[in-house]
């Protein structure tokens, strides 16, 4: 059975409801991030001529002339033909959702591919560049991580407070449901074709999970980062991830478990079903990580960074 271990640590615990950042970024508005979502206009469909004329724009640079002369003509073609009645069932798709585009692009674009997300597909933050007003030092990895996490948990409850900004342009507000997906969701794994879980919800909408995932030398950890409604001190953090730390360093190293989700996806999909195969509990732990707020690794390397260098970083980030 796979281990998720509480990171739990005996003693007193001093909590702070001050709500810094909440306070900075919108103590004048009463918009709330998602209010206009069911207001905003569907994504329109582009004329067909317009289409076409894009795509014989974006051949161009890489024809000679008899090549764009020959693709013209096939443009020509299959515009006065089936691309016609292509456009009426596009048109037809789009006037039953309000974004035609959204589900084509997620399952071609990211969930069809089988090749593994790391290198390929996954990407990087939300993360704090403090290096220029705090050097990394030697011995301070905690410290550091339990500030950097206490950010990103201040920015998890503006959003389930719907106190984050409403971008726009103008007066014109912007799509914000990417916003829904920063925190405790997870691409689970699948034979053919992967699925978005995604376990956020805003405070009006009723609960959301609020625990962090830790990785440590092959082991998985889980504490939770609300105490009586309020978020836990960096000071807390702190000490939940120096006792991870300690423990895992005393011990043998886990099993590895996280570093299955580097295998090709189809790989990865069926190690899962063998995994969930051995005990029902497994899922259980799986759904556990995958809820989380975020996953955050602790890793013993120490990279050598300067401004101006960051690939030793970046190495050891993807691998």
């Amino acid at each position: 059975m796979l281990s998720v271990t509480p990171a739990v640590v005996h003693g007193k615990m001093i909590f702070c409801c001050d709500c810094i950042m909440e306070n900075q970024l919108a103590k004048s508005t009463e918009e709330r991030t998602f209010q206009y979502q069911d207001t905003l206009p569907s994504l329109p469909v582009p004329s067909l001529e317009e289409s076409l004329k894009k795509y014989l724009e974006s051949v161009k640079p890489f024809a000679n002339e008899e090549e764009y002369k020959k693709t013209e003509e096939i443009v020509k073609k299959f515009q006065n033909g089936v691309g016609e009645k292509l456009h009426q069932k596009l048109l037809k798709k789009a006037k039953g959702k309000r974004n035609w585009l959204e589900e084509w692009w997620l399952n071609v674009a990211y969930l069809d591919v089988r090749i593994p997300s790391q290198l390929n597909v996954n990407f990087a933050g939300p993360a704090a560049y403090i290096e220029h007003y705090w050097p990394p030092k030697e011995g301070t990895q905690l410290e550091r991580g339990s500030i950097t996490l206490w950010h990103n948990f201040n920015y998890w409850q503006l959003l389930r407070k719907e106190k984050l900004p409403v971008q726009k342009v103008g007066n014109t507000p912007l799509d914000m449901d990417q916003f829904r997906m920063l925190f405790s969701t997870c691409r689970v794994p699948g034979i053919t074709r992967d699925s978005v879980m995604n376990y956020f919800s805003t405070e009006s909408e009723g609960c959301s999970p609020s625990h962090v995932t830790v990785l440590c030398r092959g082991r998985v950890f889980v504490f939770d980062v609300m105490h009586e409604g309020c978020l836990i001190t960096p000071p807390e953090i702190c000490r939940q991830l120096t006792y991870i730390h300690k423990r895992c360093h005393s011990e043998p190293d886990g099993p590895g478990i996280a570093a299955l989700t580097s295998e090709e996806r189809t790989q990865w999909a069926k190690a899962r079903e063998y995994l969930i195969g051995l005990d029902p509990q497994n899922l259980t732990m799986l759904e556990k990580i995958q809820s989380s707020i975020l996953v955050y690794g602790m890793s013993d390397g120490s990279p050598h960074v300067t401004p101006e260098d960051y690939s030793q970083f970046g190495r050891l980030n993807l691998f």
